[in-house]
């Protein structure tokens, strides 16, 4: 850690720049995962390959860089690939920055693994309307199993460390068990008032992993934070559509009907407390918890 306070005196911009390229890697490889773990094929082998079955050569495959120095077209058969690759990638980067930025290293390596698992997911999630079970019970598993061993993850100091990774422990528990459980509840009342479906299984157990990482406060600030950036994105999204064509038609009409993920809503909620609203939540809460003592 000594070494590491040397590096960041002497070359401040060395580590958040290094944070950055490691998550644009990481981003790339997400890029992989999104695409094969619903067709359920491997993610090892075959390397990345083009639509047209060629294998990508490595100078082809620098995130970021390679879709605009080949201007979005494909070496080897000049057909088109999408924009999204290179966002994921640079997405994934500024994640792993804010990360880098916001938290000790250790726990900063923490957010970085949470942050990757809630990109994959999410997209995952906007193509098919579903979020595999590695990325909700799997976040919940690895959750738990750093705040044992980094209890950093929750704001517990190792000079203790036996007391610490209990305590830790204990706020993991309590963020999988009051996450989950008040999604659900919420799921399932808004199922009798609806009379319909509201809400998936999976966001129920994707809020349980978000909580096994940043505790029952940052699980609770997930469901509200998420809504409001769903709201604001979707009345984004209404308004420059109506900007874009000047007549109404039956497709604006079919939003309110339309079956819209919520897990890429939690994990923004989740992200926007992990980089910026976990000090003043947790003050919050404090107050809060006065009311009851």
């Amino acid at each position: 850690m000594e070494t590491l306070q040397f590096i960041e005196e002497d070359f401040p911009w060395l580590m958040p720049s290094f944070a950055f390229l490691m998550g644009a890697i990481v981003g790339s490889f997400l890029n992989v995962c999104i695409y094969r773990i619903p067709a359920k094929k491997s993610i090892v082998s075959p390397g990345s390959t083009c639509a047209c079955g060629q294998p990508i050569k490595w100078y082809d495959n620098i995130p970021i860089l390679s879709w605009f120095i080949l201007r979005g077209k494909a070496r080897c058969c000049g057909s088109n690939y999408s924009f999204r690759y290179p966002f994921i990638e640079a997405l994934t980067g500024i994640f792993f920055l804010a990360a880098w930025e916001a938290h000790s290293p250790l726990k900063a390596l923490c957010i970085m693994i949470f942050a990757a698992m809630l990109v994959c997911g999410s997209f995952i999630d906007f193509d098919h309307m579903e979020i595999p079970d590695r990325f909700s019970i799997g976040l919940a598993v690895i959750g738990f199993a750093l705040s044992v061993l980094i209890p950093e993850l929750h704001g517990f100091d190792r000079a203790d460390f036996a007391g610490a990774s209990i305590n830790a422990t204990l706020q993991s528990i309590l963020g999988i068990l009051i996450g989950s459980g008040t999604i659900l509840w919420i799921a399932l009342l808004a199922e009798i008032v609806l009379r319909k479906e509201a809400m998936g299984f999976g966001d129920v157990k994707l809020l349980g992993g978000i909580g096994a990482f940043l505790g029952w406060q940052g699980a609770i600030f997930s469901i509200f934070g998420g809504a409001l950036i769903g709201c604001v994105g979707l009345l984004l999204w209404a308004i420059a559509k109506r900007m874009i064509s000047s007549k109404r038609t039956s497709n604006d009409e079919a939003l309110l009907g339309r079956h819209i993920p919520f897990g890429p809503m939690l994990a923004g909620g989740a992200l926007l407390y992990s980089f910026a609203m976990e000090t003043a939540v947790l003050k919050y809460f404090a107050q809060f918890e006065k009311l009851f003592q």
